[in-house]
């Protein structure tokens, strides 16, 4: 998530792209802050079914606090079919909460539900967290990893200026099988270590942006089988729509865009970013 304190959620979504020729899925997305509703409501619906008419037919809805994660879950077991859940404390929730033993017991129990399929998003911000809070942030990040491995579930990275403390808290603890960097946001060389290191990297709407041709370098060194898109919603709205507020139908735009970038057919490489995503998160039926 670009900044879990902006909630001024005023601007205009994107209009709908045209649909793609195969369904695939968004990986990472925040369907409560577009809607500012309940779960189960009908604005939730809407935009899943906005995003359905465009073939984006699943969505991976993820968390960022104790409070948001389990609103993830109960949207995951609202909409089965459709949705699945991660859960976890932000990177830049962990330095603030009162009590991140308690928060932590909340993640651990929500993990538990079966619609949940990953932890996240957790990872590091040195962005927004002062020198003094990072050691807290990597505690937080550090207990995450455990309990992916402890769950068997996927690992969802935020890192935003942090890219090598990341790493190195990665290979010393040990990176959970399914390790994902949401947003990716590194450059040639990065995207090289986590190829190799068999990390998943998942690329947004910044891929689009002008001043991002190291994002599109990267984009086009990635195989097939460790490649995800996620919208991020409601931020990071692809080019032409860059500023409006971002809806998981504009997965779209971006995996035309990228399918543009590696010289690859649309529908083949929809269908491998839908393959992948069930490989990673399991089954949304």
């Amino acid at each position: 998530m670009t900044d879990r304190h902006n909630r001024d959620m005023d601007r205009q979504p994107a209009p709908l792209p045209e649909p793609l020729p195969v369904p695939t899925v968004d990986a990472h997305a925040h369907i409560e802050i577009v809607t500012n509703d309940a779960p189960d409501s009908d604005a939730v619906r809407q935009v899943l079914d906005d995003a359905k008419s465009v073939n984006v037919d699943r969505i991976v809805q993820v968390g960022y606090s104790a409070e948001q994660s389990q609103w993830c879950v109960d949207m995951a077991n609202a909409f089965p079919g459709r949705v699945l859940a991660a859960v976890a404390l932000h990177p830049n929730e962990a330095p603030v909460v009162p009590d991140l033993e308690a928060d932590w017991a909340i993640i651990e129990q929500l993990a538990q539900d079966p619609r949940v399929r990953a932890i996240g998003e957790t990872g590091l911000d040195y962005f927004r967290t002062e020198p003094a809070l990072r050691k807290r942030q990597q505690d937080s990040f550090k207990w995450h990893i455990d309990l992916a491995k402890r769950t068997n579930k996927a690992l969802v990275i935020h890192d935003r200026d942090s890219h090598d403390d990341v790493l190195s808290i990665l290979l010393e603890v040990g990176a959970p099988e399914k390790t994902v960097f949401h947003c990716f946001s590194g450059d040639v060389e990065m995207a090289k270590i986590c190829i190799d290191r068999g990390y998943t990297l998942s690329f947004a709407g910044t891929m689009t942006f002008k001043n991002a041709p190291a994002l599109r370098d990267a984009l086009k060194l990635v195989p097939h089988d460790q490649l995800l898109v996620e919208t991020d919603s409601p931020f990071l709205a692809p080019m032409p729509h860059r500023g409006a507020l971002n809806t998981p139908a504009q997965i779209a735009n971006i995996v035309r865009a990228m399918a543009t970038e590696r010289n690859e057919d649309v529908a083949e490489l929809a269908t491998a970013l839908s393959v992948n995503a069930e490989r990673i998160f399991g089954s949304f039926a």
